[in-house]
């Protein structure tokens, strides 16, 4: 530290003073600093604002950015919580259309057996009008025949032909006592 003081106070002796003993040129410096502020000043005025301006639009853009990937990922969020809500309420829709189908296909398949049931009645009942009206038929004809025999029972028992109406009195007679019996 004393081979500094001693430096110092041997440069104010000596002509240059303490700049000259540090080496500088006090008009290289003067000229220097006015040289320096003039740069200083060309770059303020023309070449930081360009700078400034450029950094701020980068500034806005980045901003800009960052809120459009914001909104994107809230829009995502959205679009995310829409797509589970649709698709719920889709599930939900196809579990009732499933169930009404069913409901339908029951109400199908009960209304077809019903007719089913119903036509099997029809041609059940029909088939049987139609055996009674046989049955009828046949009867008819078996009684037609029976008093025919007996006509002809008679007439060969009494041996001559009555009238229709006195064949009809003895037959309808005859077959009232075999009845009784």
């Amino acid at each position: 530290m004393q081979s500094i003081v001693t430096f110092i106070a041997s440069a104010e002796t000596s002509d240059g003073g303490i700049m000259g003993a540090f080496g500088i040129d006090v008009p290289t410096l003067i000229f220097q600093a006015i040289a320096f502020l003039l740069l200083v000043f060309a770059l303020g005025k023309w070449v930081f604002p360009v700078f400034m301006s450029a950094v701020d639009r980068r500034e806005t853009r980045i901003s800009e950015s960052l809120k459009a990937a914001d909104e994107a990922r809230q829009a995502a969020d959205t679009a995310g919580e829409d797509v589970a809500k649709l698709l719920k309420e889709a599930r939900r829709e196809a579990s009732e259309i499933v169930g009404t189908a069913k409901q339908e296909a029951a109400a199908m398949t009960q209304d077809a057996e019903a007719k089913a049931r119903a036509k099997a009645e029809a041609i059940a009942a029909a088939s049987l009008e139609e055996l009674d009206k046989e049955v009828l038929a046949a009867k008819k004809m078996l009684r037609k025949e029976a008093l025919d025999l007996v006509a002809a029972a008679t007439e060969k028992v009494v041996g001559k032909s009555v009238s229709d109406t006195v064949d009809a009195n003895l037959i309808k007679q005859s077959l009232e006592e075999a009845k009784a019996q």
